[in-house]
């Protein structure tokens, strides 16, 4: 089943992956029977995953979560754990990284989001927090991103707040 997910999403969507054949995918993903249960994750907390790039070098095909808005399934959670200990009386169940990593993905970095932000209209409602690095999260700051205006945004936050529309998106290279 969710092979045939993934394949209407990839038939649906060629401008995110232009001249891309749906069968060498298939036959890379195939391969590695950990990344399906990722790409599953995925798609279970309504990522809705995509093929949005490939490395020549290394053969991999990178699938990002690309819904409309950040995945509902990644919403209301802050940064990391840091965060949630320091954080407010109503506590969020998760956060950011540990999400992340339980499901065996990447969190976007600011280029990758602006990236796919080229193939469409991400998070025009929602916002997602990307990787953010040790010089701002040190001093419990954290960066998001959303699409306001027609223009791509860069936020800072603390890392403990988190909003029923704040998420993340996550990245998977097969």
């Amino acid at each position: 089943m969710l092979f045939g997910t993934l394949k209407t999403r990839f038939e649906r969507h060629p401008q995110r992956h232009p001249g891309m054949q749906w069968a060498h995918v298939q036959a890379r993903l195939e391969a590695d029977a950990d990344k399906l249960w990722s790409l599953h994750e995925m798609e279970r907390t309504g990522g809705e995953p995509d093929v949005i790039g490939h490395e020549e070098k290394t053969g991999e095909y990178c699938f990002v979560d690309c819904s409309t808005e950040s995945p509902t399934g990644h919403r209301s959670i802050c940064y990391d754990w840091a965060a949630m200990e320091a954080g407010k009386e109503n506590k969020p169940e998760s956060n950011v990284v540990e999400m992340a990593v339980a499901m065996g993905i990447e969190i976007l970095t600011e280029a990758p989001y602006r990236e796919l932000q080229q193939l469409g209209d991400f998070d025009t409602k929602t916002s997602s927090w990307v990787q953010t690095p040790v010089d701002i999260r040190k001093p419990d700051g954290a960066l998001f991103c959303d699409r306001r205006y027609g223009r791509v945004f860069v936020y800072h936050n603390g890392v403990q707040s988190y909003y029923a529309a704040s998420g993340f998106r996550g990245a998977l290279r097969v």
